[in-house]
């Protein structure tokens, strides 16, 4: 049985096109930014939690649940995807805090 290094990329005519590496380093930049951006919202949210007026908590619930889990996937591959780490512990905080003052008004 042939043992399969996965500490080295491929090389040679297995290696992936540098230009394709750079598009795609900067696709995660963007999708983190975006990610982040979007659990960054939820601090209206929080703010009309603290101000008597509640919001719905199936959303940010169902939020932190999937960023729990796409954070785990991150962190549990092979090579720590980091992208996808940083992009979803800010959703683990911000939904959970969403959640948590929805019943504390």
């Amino acid at each position: 049985m042939m043992r399969v290094d996965t500490d080295k990329y491929p090389e040679g005519a297995e290696a992936v096109d540098p230009k394709r590496v750079k598009h795609l380093k900067l696709l995660s930049k963007l999708a983190m930014l975006t990610c982040i951006s979007m659990y960054v919202s939820y601090i209206p949210q929080i703010m009309s939690n603290f101000n008597g007026e509640p919001v719905s908590v199936i959303q940010p619930l169902v939020a932190t649940i999937n960023a729990c889990l796409w954070t785990s996937y991150g962190w549990l591959k092979t090579y720590k995807d980091w992208p996808i780490i940083i992009s979803n512990v800010p959703g683990v905080i911000f939904g959970l805090v969403t959640v948590i003052t929805v019943y504390i008004h």
